[in-house]
């Protein structure tokens, strides 16, 4: 029997909505999911009542006790020129670029008298739910008009924008909804075969695979899901550091690939940073589950840890927004001077972002706290005590949210994660958070009390050193919390690179500290889940400022006092007794005067996070002179895919939380993944290269069956996930082929020393096979060269003089052509070909736009030349043997130019 579905109308109280899907134009520029920069990141409150066919409100994830900012809203956006109605029978057309709405049948009424449609220019029709599977996948954080970097990256399509495009949004916006509807299957692509048309079948393949890989469906823990992990590791082995949710998340994928597991956690338990402590006492013994790390699921809209506890069955409470504030006296503060210090609390935050606007790239240097404050001096010369208290206990909060003191908080990225929030109800899981980590720590083999201390890595493995142990591996993840990182305790052989470094040291991780303390009965009542208290000092704001009640929860009468801020950091060297004590007076001035007797707690239990050894902090946060680029840095894999990082400080959406992390973990399985297999491809090729010189040609004249560019008489291919311009590339000029123009783009009056040889080759193989030669560059090369204009001749000519290579034949490129070839043969995999590969003209460029240009605050991530080949730049870059049918011509002409263009050595 499947576990009831406790979300089971997220949607259903939308009102009937317009959507509108229209076809993007051919290679825009995606760019997508871009963080805005400050300059388009306005704090105003948007005009809910807008004509927007799609809009409904989120909490931030800011609201962590209570919310302190306006309701944000999701957008599905619209596309400029049209699109389709959300039955899917026709197209609105805006624009002469849009498709007539006609062409979009299926049928055709008159097949004798009409010709056959190209179905590859249709947009599919699926079902009419086009609507609600978009929403469901925009919460998964799938946006609705474009790709996302990762899509693009692992090449779902072959060309960006177009109809293509939009069938895969369709595509996958279904699969992913139709897991949803029932998480605890496992859904195969047998499933969708029947409902996506049979010319789509390839892209349903590429879809199904990507969703699969990266964790977006089939993910978790039910018993469907677990049956596919293998009995016995076919694969090789992966060591994973750490047993929080990103290292749980990311052994269970793994475990699932085939791969061999081994779990190395420092602690006596699994759960990092989330750790539920069973406290019980008295003479009835009284039990609670006291959630002493991460406690809260931020938002139940596509959180993954939301659909882990679907499959549990478990229940999640929603947490109440009802927060009354008590002032130092403890006094209920009163609601009008409530509602006003909130409100200008906001205003100030609007008035920041403005001034980051303002600012533009200075505000990097600039903390948050410093323009708050000032912002409060000038408005507040009338304020009494009573509202700057107020006022503090709104920093508090803040603090609280991003684990840091506010004046260390970056002006111009604190909320860079903001436009990534899910949507959602904030609640705590009934039993503790420790529940779904014992969930997901089943049959994982998990080494405790394994203290890491140095990693080795190179191309032959690793190495991990946990005390006087050594564990070997293929390759490793490191999932320990960035406090870990930035103290060093964790020697890396060789050092990491400075890149990694510099951002490990930019980002901030701060503190937050809990005291959790279990009553022999519940005295502040069971109607509200969170309440606040006043400090007169501001430097002691966020001591004890805000009460969880568990009660409803936990299983018993259990409190829990947050300490954020600067205090928090005191609270690392108080007392418990102190605190204990501290904690009761503040309870005491709020309820004995109502009549109610606090009585002594049971039990308690001070946390220190900041002293933990294997914590060292809470969570992450951007730190002034850091960005949310350095959360993509600390992600970034090293050593040729075999030390890889995860865990919330490597998650630029979600971080400081937990289904970040979970996340996390779950991204880093499909980059091992695709390193391994890469691996073992590039292995088999590289056998087979050197046992069969005709397979290997077979293999690249298949390769460039789908040139990732084509102009001319020229070709490229390259490895499509890796976006480095300098990464290489390899290059085929073809001659005598009869579909191309050689003097495309030429001028009469254009002359030039290769243009003879250029005629002199043509002429000699016109009417005989074609000659195919070849060289290695660089990505960025290759590019350029496409954008040389004068024809082929040209080009030839801007590879001779400018970039100084030698053409070859294919035995020339060497061993370092057949690594590169083995990756792009492990990268397209048995993927078919694009139904609108074919209808590309030449010139046109099949290179992900989104791949080269990256958001505006990434731009410093590339410094170096974009001149530079991958290999050496003189003209030895490639040397070797045309096919012996064709060497005594080419030597014939070959001698032409000075440095020479063709080598037949």
């Amino acid at each position: 029997m499947n576990p009831p579905n406790e979300f089971p109308d997220d949607f259903s109280s939308f009102p009937p909505i317009p959507f509108a899907l229209v076809v993007p134009p051919e290679n825009p520029n995606p760019n997508p999911n871009p963080t805005p920069p400050p300059s388009q990141t306005p704090l105003e409150v948007e005009d809910l009542s807008s004509s927007h066919p799609l809009s409904f409100t989120v909490p931030k994830k800011r609201r962590r006790g209570r919310s302190h900012r306006p309701a944000t809203s999701f957008h599905l956006p619209q596309f400029p020129n049209g699109g389709f109605s959300s039955n899917g029978n026709s197209l609105a057309s805006s624009s002469s670029s849009s498709i007539p709405a006609n062409s979009i049948t299926h049928n055709v009424e008159n097949p004798s008298s009409k010709p056959a449609p190209d179905m590859s220019d249709e947009i599919i029709v699926i079902n009419k739910e086009s609507t609600a599977e978009a929403l469901i996948a925009l919460s998964a954080g799938f946006p609705a008009d474009s790709l996302t970097e990762e899509e693009i990256d692992f090449g779902v399509i072959i060309v960006i924008g177009g109809i293509e495009q939009v069938n895969y949004i369709l595509i996958r916006n279904h699969i992913i909804a139709k897991w949803r509807e029932n998480v605890s299957n496992w859904v195969a692509k047998e499933f969708f075969v029947n409902s996506i048309p049979k010319h789509c079948h390839g892209l349903l393949d590429s879809t199904y695979n990507y969703l699969v890989s990266h964790g977006y469906i089939n993910f978790g823990i039910a018993p469907a899901i677990k049956e596919k992990i293998p009995a016995e590791a076919s694969k090789p082995s992966v060591i994973i550091i750490g047993a929080g949710l990103a290292g749980l998340a990311a052994a269970r994928q793994m475990m699932r690939f085939g791969f061999k597991v081994t779990v190395l956690e420092g602690r006596k338990r699994a759960g990092g940073r989330v750790y539920t402590k069973k406290m019980e006492g008295g003479i009835r013994v009284t039990q609670a589950a006291a959630d002493l790390g991460g406690s809260v699921l931020t938002g139940t809209l596509g959180n993954p840890l939301g659909i882990v506890a679907r499959q549990l069955g478990y229940s999640l409470h929603k947490i109440r927004d009802k927060c009354p504030l008590y002032n130092v006296e403890g006094q209920p503060v009163d609601h009008d001077m409530d509602m006003k210090v909130e409100t200008v609390f906001n205003q100030l935050l609007d008035k920041a972002s403005r001034l980051r606007q303002s600012m533009g790239g200075v505000s990097v240097d600039v903390s948050l706290g410093s323009a708050l404050e000032t912002f409060w001096q000038v408005s507040a010369n009338a304020v009494n005590d009573e509202e700057m208290n107020l006022f503090n206990w709104h920093l508090a909060n803040l603090e609280y949210a991003n684990a840091g003191l506010l004046s260390k908080l970056s002006l111009a990225f604190w909320d860079q994660d903001d436009p990534y929030d899910m949507g959602g109800d904030h609640c705590f899981v009934p039993g503790g958070n420790g529940r779904l980590v014992q969930a997901l720590a089943e049959n994982v083999p998990i080494l405790y009390e394994k203290t890491v201390h140095t990693i080795r890595y190179g191309s032959d493995g690793v190495q991990i050193l946990a005390g006087s142990q050594v564990f070997e591996g293929d390759m490793v993840l490191c999932t320990v919390p960035l406090g870990v990182l930035k103290s060093g305790s964790i020697k890396f052989i060789p050092e990491l690179p400075q890149r990694k470094l510099d951002g490990i040291k930019r980002l901030g991780f701060g503190l937050l500290n809990k005291v959790a303390m279990l009553f022999p009965h519940v005295f502040w009542g069971t109607d509200l889940d969170t309440f606040g208290h006043l400090s007169d000092d501001s430097s002691r704001r966020g001591e004890f400022f805000l009460f969880y009640s568990y009660a409803t929860v936990a299983g018993g009468p259990l409190l829990l006092a947050l300490v954020a801020g600067e205090a928090a950091h005191k609270f690392e060297s108080m007392p418990p007794t102190d605190a204990v004590t501290r904690v009761l007076q503040i309870l005491k001035g709020i309820y004995e005067p109502q009549g109610i007797s606090v009585p002594e707690p049971i039990q308690t239990v001070c946390t220190r996070w900041g002293s933990d050894p294997f914590s060292l902090g809470s969570y992450s946060n951007v730190a002034v002179g850091a960005s949310g680029d350095d959360y993509d840095i600390l992600a970034e894999s090293v050593g040729d895919g075999r030390l890889f990082f995860a865990g919330e400080a490597t998650n630029r959406r979600y971080p400081a939380t937990m289904h970040g992390a979970f996340l996390s973990g779950l991204r880093e399985a499909a980059n091992m993944a695709h390193y391994a297999n890469a691996r073992a491809l590039r292995m088999k090729v590289n056998r087979n290269l050197s046992k069969n010189a005709h397979s290997c040609a077979s293999l690249l004249a298949d390769l460039f069956r789908e040139p990732d560019l084509e102009f001319g008489s020229f070709s490229v291919i390259f490895g499509r996930r890796n976006a480095d311009p300098k990464s290489t590339a390899i290059l085929r000029v073809t001659f005598n082929d009869p579909r191309k123009k050689s003097h495309e783009g030429s001028r009469p009056d254009q002359q030039h020393s290769n243009k003879l040889l250029f005629q002199q080759l043509q002429s000699h193989f016109n009417q005989q096979q074609q000659l195919h030669v070849y060289t290695l560059l660089s990505r960025q090369q290759a590019l350029e060269l496409r954008e040389v204009r004068g024809g082929d001749e040209m080009r030839l000519n801007y590879l001779c003089e400018k970039l100084g290579v030698k053409l070859v034949g294919r035995k020339g490129l060497g061993p370092s052509a057949d690594s590169v070839i083995a990756l792009i043969k492990a990268e397209r995999g048995n993927r078919k070909p694009a139904s609108t590969l074919s209808s590309l003209k030449a010139g046109t460029s099949k290179l992900k736009p989104g791949t080269f240009k990256r958001k505006m605050v990434r731009r410093a991530k590339i410094l170096c030349s974009i001149n530079a080949s991958p290999l050496s730049g003189n003209s030895n870059l490639a040397i070797g043997k045309l096919p012996e049918e064709n060497k005594n011509s080419v030597q014939a002409v070959s001698s032409t130019f000075g440095s020479g263009w063709v080598s037949s050595r």
